[in-house]
Order: C-alpha cells, then sequence, then structure tokens
C-alpha cells in the first residue's frame, strides 16, 4: 500500500504518517530525510541536490522526482510506503503515478490533514522540541505542554525553539503550500484517492484521534 501525506506545514503529517508507519509496518519516507542521506553519502544525486541548495535555490522538479524515484527502487518499499512531502505539484504527483504504475503498483490513498491557517500558526509559534536529535519529541506551550516546563518528558533533555517557528515564516510557509497544493489536491480528488481528515488542535488526544480515523479508512479500502 502506497499512502501520499498531505497538509501544510504544522499540520501534523509527520507525526500521523509516522504512526501509521508502524501500525502498518511500511517505511515512512520524508523528502527530507532522503535529501540528508543522499547528502551525506555524497551520491551523485546528493552532489546535485547540494550545487541546488548551496545557491540558495529549489531543488527543481525533475531532481526531487528522480531522488524519490531512487529511493522507491529500493527493496525495503516494495510493498508499500508512507510518503510525507512528496509530491508537492501536480506534475510530481503525476510522475510517482507514472512510476509506480511501471511496477504494477499504485497510490492507495492520499491523506489530507485539513487545519485552518489560524490554528497551525497557533500550532507552530508555541512549538517546542527536544533538543537531543536522537528524541526530537515535540510539545505545544498551550495545547500539549511538557510534564515540566522546558524539559521533555521522553528523555529529560532540553526544550528548544526553532528559530524560523515565528508567525512571519508560518504565513509565507502557509501561502507557498496553498499556492502548489490547490491542483495536487484536485487531481488526488478527481483519481478518487483523497481522503480528508480534521484534526481538532485543541484536544489532548488529536494525534490518537487522527490515527485512528486514518487508519480506519485505510482498513475499509
Amino acid at each position: 500500500m502506497y499512502i501520499i501525506m498531505l497538509g501544510g506545514p504544522g499540520s501534523g503529517k509527520g507525526s500521523v504518517g509516522g504512526r501509521v508507519s508502524e501500525d502498518f509496518n511500511l517505511p515512512h519516507i520524508a523528502t527530507g530525510d532522503i535529501f540528508r542521506a543522499e547528502l551525506k553519502s555524497e551520491t551523485e544525486l546528493g552532489k546535485k541536490i547540494k550545487k541546488y541548495m548551496d545557491n540558495g535555490l529549489l531543488v527543481p522538479d525533475e531532481v526531487v522526482i528522480e531522488t524519490v524515484e531512487s529511493r522507491l527502487s529500493q527493496e525495503d518499499v516494495k510493498n508499500g510506503a508512507i510518503l510525507d512531502g512528496f509530491p508537492r505539484t501536480k506534475d510530481q504527483a503525476i510522475a510517482l503515478d507514472k512510476f509506480l504504475a511501471e511496477k504494477g503498483k499504485k497510490v492507495d490513498a492520499a491523506i489530507e490533514l485539513d487545519v485552518s491557517d489560524e490554528d497551525i500558526v497557533k500550532r507552530i509559534v508555541k512549538r517546542v522540541i527536544c533538543s537531543n536529535k536522537s528524541c526530537g519529541e515535540s510539545y505545544n506551550t498551550e495545547f500539549k505542554p511538557s510534564k515540566e516546563e522546558g524539559i521533555c518528558d521522553k528523555c529529560g533533555s532540553t526544550l528548544i525553539k526553532r528559530a524560523d517557528d515565528n508567525e512571519e515564516t508560518v504565513m509565507q510557509r502557509l501561502k507557498v503550500y496553498h499556492d502548489t497544493s490547490k491542483e495536487l489536491l484536485e487531481y488526488y480528488k478527481d483519481t478518487g484517492v483523497l481522503y480528508t481528515v480534521h484534526p481538532n488542535i485543541y484536544s489532548k488526544t488529536v494525534l490518537e484521534d487522527s490515527v485512528s480515523e486514518v487508519e480506519t479508512y485505510l482498513k475499509n479500502k
């Protein structure tokens, strides 16, 4: 089963995708992680990516597609994967469908986490994360505070705030998301695989509720 996670920055698609990945025993593939792995391994793809990043340019569609297709050609994803951060555009979605079709596979579901811009801003601006990179637990000072202020519940490390977790940056990221996602959402709606979840970020069980809804939908497909 190949599942696409969609949603604006801070919508929770990474967290929900991660849980579904564990429960369905499917690799969770985030585009950013693939890029970092290619850069670290200094592959030919990694060199291409580095060239664009060093010049402050967006990695173009053809390189992103080539990178993801390379990852999807590996043995551990032959039976499916959770894709997070790809595709971001309709062209990328079409390329993915073509690549999977050549392998006799298809996108089984595109899960959209639909959270209002206002709620996303509240969620991100008040977000703090564990400074221990091997933990990376995320909290929210209003909706999901740690038991001890400034301390991670899981590993006891200090909680920090990302420099780009500010309203101005979030609003810009949301604008980019809306500009690029409109056609993408329409594409998946037209192909009949789009399923939209409306997470209640004010609920203490928002993650569990979203995961439950997504997994119930997937099991009934």
